[in-house]
């Protein structure tokens, strides 16, 4: 069992940490969530190992016709989905299996700091973070790998006394997450057609009937034929 005052380590670490492919995803994984090190990748990896393990034992036993599995089914599947892990309370085993690293750390508070609008960056969310400016209900929360329920993304926001309440704030973000829309963006095409250079035939045709105007105008009148 161990002494209960020493923690556990509460993650797998890889057993070929020295492959090039793993390194390489790993460092992009970091870059992309602004991760402090690849400790926090591991626990993301380890709890969805853990995930995907119960789905595979429960559809084994589902299929054997438990009741009890049937139910442990339900209680995941509502648990991911109040995580926002799973798009639907409807979702099956197999949609669970279908899960990636990506789906835990989309989930982290920083992440869903900066996709709300509260930051600039995904590391300034971080650092936001633990610096106590940022809170759920009113509560600080000062965890940048806290997985947020879909009950707490609703309510995530500033704290009272953080100098970013103040509209004004320098290091505030300028355009808040959806509030402002997207320039238009115009068709390749249309691009196209007005960087395209006129050509010499083009000028031709276009000064043919201004030409043709001045020519007749300057053209003598004809004598009546009477005269």
């Amino acid at each position: 069992m161990g002494v209960p005052k020493f923690s556990r380590r509460t993650y797998d670490r890889p057993s070929h940490p020295w492959r090039t492919d793993r390194m390489k995803m790993e460092t992009e994984m970091l870059k992309k969530f602004a991760l402090k090190n690849k400790k926090e990748f591991w626990k993301a990896e380890s709890y969805l190992r853990v995930v995907r393990g119960q789905a595979r034992e429960l559809r084994a036993r589902v299929k054997t016709g438990e009741a009890q599995a049937k139910k442990e089914e339900q209680m995941l599947i509502r648990r991911l989905f109040n995580l926002g892990m799973i798009p639907t309370p409807d979702a099956t085993l197999d949609d669970i299996l279908a899960l990636n690293v990506e789906s835990v750390l989309s989930r982290r508070l920083s992440t869903i700091v900066y996709l709300k609008g509260l930051s600039g960056t995904i590391e300034q969310a971080r650092q936001f973070i633990n610096h106590g400016h940022v809170g759920i209900n009113g509560r600080k929360v000062n965890v940048p790998g806290m997985l947020v329920t879909r009950a707490q993304e609703q309510n995530i926001g500033y704290m009272s006394g953080s100098p970013f309440v103040d509209q004004m704030h320098p290091m505030r973000p300028k355009v808040e997450f959806g509030s402002a829309p997207r320039p238009a963006v115009a068709k390749p095409e249309a691009k196209a057609a007005a960087k395209m250079p006129i050509t010499s035939p083009q000028i031709a045709a276009e000064k043919a009937p201004a030409q043709k105007a001045a020519a007749s105008a300057a053209a003598p009148a004809a004598p009546a034929k009477g005269a």
